[in-house]
């Protein structure tokens, strides 16, 4: 009966440390991008909505952009999307989407039937500049400055509370 006391002692210990630790974590649930405070990844990539065209990190410096990973297979995209809607009509900052993974003709679909948020939209059907960026799964945003360096990142579904509290904040700080 001893030889088990003591083992069940160790892990009872172990688990409180565990628990006291989680709990006094100031960052529990958040994982940090290894991109932030680093510059954008170069992409250049065919447009969606304009075939001919291209659109590339490069070609986006200069100002602030909201760069959105999205694809038509992905139901949290859809549950965002009413959220790009509103952040395009604040005109804050521009949104760029990058199609991830996805059938064209079924983006262009989506976008028609829910409203295009977007300035340009990016075909990434292969999934390589998506992986540059370290995205996990869709949906994720990412915001750039200027300088084209990655400011935020935002897993999962842009909310409002997210819009209003985290990036809209920076872009706004910025112009003061």
């Amino acid at each position: 009966m001893n030889r088990f006391l003591v083992p069940l002692g160790v892990f009872a210990l172990l688990v409180a440390v565990l628990a006291i630790a989680i709990r006094h974590a100031p960052e529990k649930g958040i994982i940090a991008s290894p991109l932030i405070g680093k510059p954008a990844p170069a992409f250049d990539l065919p447009s969606l909505l304009e075939p001919r065209q291209r659109v590339s990190a490069a070609g986006l410096q200069g100002h602030w952009y909201l760069l959105n990973v999205w694809a038509t297979w992905c139901g949290e995209c859809r549950a965002e999307h009413e959220m790009l809607l509103k952040v395009k009509a604040t005109g804050a900052v521009p949104l760029v989407g990058i199609d991830w993974k996805d059938d064209d003709q079924r983006a262009h679909e989506w976008l028609e039937q829910l409203g295009n948020p977007y300035q340009v939209v990016a075909v990434d059907r292969a999934g390589r500049t998506a992986i540059d960026w370290g995205v996990y799964a869709a949906p994720e945003s990412f915001l750039v400055n200027p300088q084209g360096i990655v400011v935020y990142k935002v897993i999962g579904a842009l909310t409002e509370d997210t819009w209003m509290h985290q990036v809209l904040p920076r872009v706004q700080g910025s112009l003061r």
